[in-house]
């Protein structure tokens, strides 16, 4: 369906084809199967280097390629030299060597030769390599080593995660070793080292490489062991971050002392965009030593510190940073111990901050009514949100339908809303449901885990009636939960849910959006 609207684009007369020529229907068609296969080449590639990622991104990596393809081949016009495109796919597909593919499996000299051959081969291409999912050992790296050093003056993006797994301590350090040593001088804008269990005899392993880099973009080491040492080897061993765009740490156990060497190397990163420290067993201290460091990153788009213990006051630290971003569109807090005040803080600095932002999350945060106030004035400024994620707080009812009345105008982009494990009632989550519903592209509503009447939830689902697959599974419900008050008839709470709702109506009309 895509190459046929592609073909249709490159036939049909524009301002283009009048000054440059309109292409024939099988040359339209011939190019526009080649556009498809770069596009998602590109878009494959990017997706490959965010693993925990939705996929969105590499989507829009995909349409906006496509669409430079197209304008580049309408401005061309018809091929005077046939193979001009066909060029390019070669050239795209040859600068990145890839062996992740299939199950993740030992793999012994032998097999390296075999599958490393292309890349010993003169007069190629290629930029970027990824060894992820197969596991080096000694001979393998031996292979290795004198392959690699024939192109590593042309190498700008490594991907060595996953490479060592299942090895013996000192066999992994010895191929780590092997590694660093041929790759040292690389002149590097990616280097990804996940899933490694380094810990800091890694990280020291791959000295050499980590020394040698002084232009890296991105850097990535998620689930690798970063302990306090680790992360102080880490932060000692790379001479500069000044272009350091990306900083991935996610799931390891840094912890306080940790988080202070990391702040360090934040602290050298004026150009990050991309920072991630989430499950790190990051407490107070840390949390305030990584917010300080923050405020020097005023370039940072995304921002992932999910899973550790700040508690308010490095919640309330993070606020005045977060002030600063106004680039900012994506936010990741959940499970911080926030509580009321810290979430005021944040949800106010984000207020007066980040214009564009696409995704809040702020999950398990012991979030009440009270500290909804000041979150759903901050969301009704959103207008661009598209994931709004505020499960497994205190919301309750009150809550939830003053999160609904934020969204009530605007945010046509918005596509997943998470208010489930909230203690909501009858009438919180059918506001919810009768605001999203209403919204172009809405995928999905969770409101599991509450307590929604048996009622409640026939009423929700004929709201959603025709388009159910936008409802999320309501099994964990329960009908008869409680939230600190006595049982009451059925009668008797249908008068108070009533009154209910026209004190929350009095109390939200001066909720407005501030243009």
């Amino acid at each position: 369906m895509l190459v046929e609207r592609m073909t249709k684009n490159l036939t049909t007369p524009s301002i283009f084809s009048r000054k440059c020529g309109l292409l024939s229907n099988d040359e339209a068609e011939e190019d526009a199967k080649k556009m498809e296969e770069l596009a998602f080449a590109a878009a494959d590639q990017h997706y490959k280097k965010e693993p925990d990622g939705e996929g969105s991104s590499a989507v829009q990596i995909y349409a906006k390629e496509s669409s430079r393809l197209m304008l580049e081949v309408i401005k061309r016009g018809p091929k005077v030299n046939d193979g001009e495109l066909a060029d390019k796919a070669t050239d795209l597909r040859g600068t990145v060597f890839d062996i992740s593919g299939g199950q993740r499996a030992f793999i012994e000299a032998e097999e390296a030769k075999e599958l490393l051959r292309l890349l010993g081969e003169p007069g190629n291409s290629y930029t970027k390599i990824c060894f992820s999912n197969r596991s080096f050992g000694l001979d393998a790296g031996n292979v290795a080593a004198p392959i690699l050093s024939t192109i590593k003056d042309q190498l700008t993006e490594v991907d060595l995660s996953d490479f060592i797994a299942g090895r013996p301590e000192s066999e992994a350090l010895d191929v780590m070793n092997i590694f660093s040593s041929v790759l040292e001088g690389c002149h590097l804008r990616y280097l990804n080292l996940s899933n490694n269990a380094l810990g800091e005899k890694g990280v020291r392993a791959f000295g050499a490489l980590l020394k040698s880099q002084n232009s890296l973009q991105e850097l990535y080491l998620m689930n690798d062991g970063i302990s306090e040492e680790a992360a102080r080897a880490v932060s000692e061993l790379i001479p500069s971050t000044e272009k350091l765009k990306v900083l991935h740490f996610h799931n390891n156990m840094t912890g306080d002392e940790g988080a202070f060497a990391i702040s360090e190397i934040v602290k050298r990163s004026c150009s990050l965009e991309d920072f991630r420290c989430s499950s790190t067993r990051v407490g107070t201290d840390g949390g305030l030593a990584l917010a300080e460091a923050l405020k020097r990153c005023a370039h940072l788009k995304k921002l992932g510190l999910r899973d550790n213990m700040f508690g308010v006051e490095a919640g309330v630290a993070l606020s005045k940073a977060i002030s600063q971003f106004t680039d900012l569109t994506e936010v990741y807090l959940s499970y911080l111990n926030l509580e009321d005040e810290g979430t005021e803080a944040l949800a106010n600095a984000l207020k007066h901050s980040a214009p564009s932002l696409e995704v809040l999350e702020m999950a398990g945060n012991d979030i009440t009514a009270k500290g909804t106030t000041s979150l759903a004035a901050c969301i009704a400024l959103k207008q661009f949100l598209t994931k709004l994620n505020l499960a497994e707080n205190e919301l309750k009812d009150e809550g939830a339908i003053l999160i609904a009345k934020a969204l009530g105008e605007g945010h046509g982009q918005l596509n997943e809303v998470d208010m489930s494990t909230n203690a909501i009632r009858r009438a919180g989550g059918r506001h919810l449901a009768q605001l999203v519903v209403k919204k172009p592209g809405f995928k999905l509503l969770n409101i599991n885990g509450n307590f929604i009447s048996d009622e409640g939830i026939d009423e929700v689902k004929e709201i959603f009636k025709g388009s159910l697959d936008m409802l999320g599974p309501l099994d964990e419900n329960d009908p008869e939960g409680e939230d600190d008050e006595e049982e009451e008839d059925e009668d008797e709470e249908e008068e108070e849910n009533a009154e209910h709702e026209k004190e929350l109506e009095s109390k939200l009309k001066d909720l407005k959006i501030n243009q």
